[in-house]
């Protein structure tokens, strides 16, 4: 239950499905996850995203190897990258206590519910601990949670198979989707890049990126270029620092991630540093994107095609 509430608060429940098995597979106990290094932890996580999640959890099953698992919303909370929602949603529906959960869904049906375009997220909380069914609060996280995702959907929800609708206020009003009104998010940021490829799809030099270009994770050597900079600097900058010599634009790729949109150039190098293989590594849908234009490329990768 815990690593499946992790796993599926920033990914759709389809694909989580299928990481959930792989993850558990790979580490079916808390011991084994906690005495997992780091790098087999994020591999196993590969193509999930926001990796901090995973790295998160293996620091949470040490402390739960070593102490045993929590018994209530305060011991939950407590353990590393468990939020209020997480130690709530176990609380309740693994200790049965009595914790109102408070996540998109939550919020969407509590507004509909009273015609609110604009929660704040403490009303949402005092109105789902109002409404929290304390003798069975786990089954009533569950209904109000699968309630969001299932009926109470946020375009054309099916108001005709709601239980709540004759007490709907949002119902009532004829405009149901008004309700929340939608958040005004953030233009992405725009990031330009450059990698190189020193190696080829099976094995190529991969270094531990730090900054904001995913940092944290393991990929292909970059830089991210400053305002107004352009590629051929960038690369210039890059190949200095790895003591490479440049070789062909390969090509470029693009990935957008919840706050940014990347646009990567890709080009291939050539240096005596080691290489390491590609299928240990924990790699971005980024880093994939660039390694498979090796795959398309015709020409020579140095001196004159």
């Amino acid at each position: 239950m815990w690593v499946a509430e992790i796993l599926l608060q920033q990914t759709q429940v389809a694909r989580g499905l299928e990481y959930y098995d792989r993850f558990l597979s790979a580490f079916p106990t808390v011991e084994a996850l906690a005495a997992a290094p780091e790098a087999d932890v994020l591999k196993a996580w590969e193509g999930c995203g926001y990796y901090a999640r995973a790295r998160n959890l293996r620091r949470a099953a040490g402390v739960v190897a070593a102490r045993g698992f929590p018994q209530d919303y305060a011991g939950w909370l407590a353990l590393p990258g468990v939020g209020s929602y997480t130690a709530a949603a176990v609380a309740s529906l693994a200790y049965g206590e009595a914790r109102a959960v408070n996540d998109g869904n939550v919020r969407r049906v509590l507004a509909r519910l009273y015609a609110q375009t604009a929660p704040t997220d403490a009303w949402v909380q005092a109105r789902a601990d109002e409404l929290l069914d304390p003798a069975r609060p786990g089954d009533w996280n569950e209904a109000v949670m699968d309630l969001g995702a299932t009926v109470c959907i946020p375009k054309a929800p099916r108001c005709p198979a709601c239980p709540l609708r004759a007490s709907c206020a949002a119902f009532a009003s004829g405009t149901p989707t008004a309700f929340p009104a939608p958040k005004v998010r953030a233009a992405a940021r725009e990031v330009r890049a450059v990698a190189v490829i020193v190696g080829d799809a099976e094995q190529a030099v991969l270094e531990r990126r730090e900054g904001t270009l995913l940092g944290g994770l393991s990929g292909l050597p970059a830089e991210e270029l400053a305002a107004g900079e352009s590629p051929q600097t960038g690369l210039a900058r890059l190949c200095a620092r790895l003591g490479a010599e440049p070789g062909a634009h390969l090509g470029t790729v693009t990935h957008a991630m919840t706050h940014r949109h990347v646009t990567l150039d890709v080009y291939a190098a050539r240096s005596a540093a080691a290489r390491t293989p590609v299928a240990e590594a924990a790699l971005s849908r980024l880093d994939h994107k660039a390694l498979a234009l090796l795959a398309s490329w015709q020409g020579g990768l140095f001196g004159t095609p």
